[in-house]
């Protein structure tokens, strides 16, 4: 492999214990994809993140076929991961996990509604939660590719949470504001329920995002995407 291919491997076994670090995964549940030109850089199946390596990486192309390390095997999930980037090319990464408060919303199949102005950065007035469908199955990859249609972000009934970027810092980054907008939803829920922001005030800061969000420098600058 490249050096570009060997900082990019480096970059997802960063974010999978980046994760962990964070609270938003537990145990190997999670995965990550990057894109690559040919296909799709992907954690592997059930390797403790503590352990994993540049080189556990799997690569797939865009027709499913992968190449690993001996003993490694595309993680259960590889059919969203390749889905979501085939059909969404702004997308250049890829993060799944089972944050503690997403996934308590999404057991009771609740999108996460527009308390808060930082919804849009998921892409509009909530964060949709998919419908259930069985881990690893086509099924279930087509339900959050429809999730995922207009939307940045989206939860999985009775799963979990993606969230996708336009690079892997900016999907870390989501994914974390992902779950604080769920904790903060489940939060009100305990008290009542809570005044929404309207859909024309939405509208107003998704013309302004690129004011805001996450900024990152250019390499050159010495901090890579």
């Amino acid at each position: 492999m490249d050096d570009q291919e060997r900082e990019l491997r480096r970059s997802v076994v960063e974010a999978c214990r980046e994760m962990a670090t964070a609270g938003i995964n537990q145990g190997t549940s999670g995965n990550i994809s990057v894109r690559v030109a040919d296909g799709m850089l992907l954690t592997p199946s059930g390797l403790p993140y503590d352990q994993m390596t540049p080189e556990d990486i799997v690569f797939m192309d865009w027709n499913g076929e992968w190449k690993a390390s001996e003993g490694n095997v595309p993680s259960t999930e590889w059919r969203f991961h390749l889905d979501i980037l085939r059909a969404k090319p702004e997308v250049s990464a890829v993060v799944h996990a089972h944050p503690t408060y997403c996934t308590i919303l999404a057991i009771l199949q609740r999108p996460i509604p527009a308390i808060h102005y930082m919804i849009a950065a998921a892409g509009g007035n909530d964060v949709p939660c998919a419908p259930y469908a069985q881990y690893g199955t086509a099924e279930l990859s087509a339900l959050a590719v429809a999730a995922l249609a207009d939307r940045r972000a989206c939860l999985l009934a009775h799963h979990g949470m993606i969230a996708t970027g336009v690079s892997l810092r900016k999907a870390m980054w989501l994914a974390i504001e992902v779950e604080t907008l769920a904790r903060q939803y489940h939060g009100c829920l305990q008290i009542g329920t809570p005044p929404l922001l309207p859909n024309d005030e939405i509208d107003s800061i998704l013309k302004r995002w690129g004011q805001y969000g996450l900024r990152e420098r250019s390499p050159q600058a010495g901090l890579a995407a």
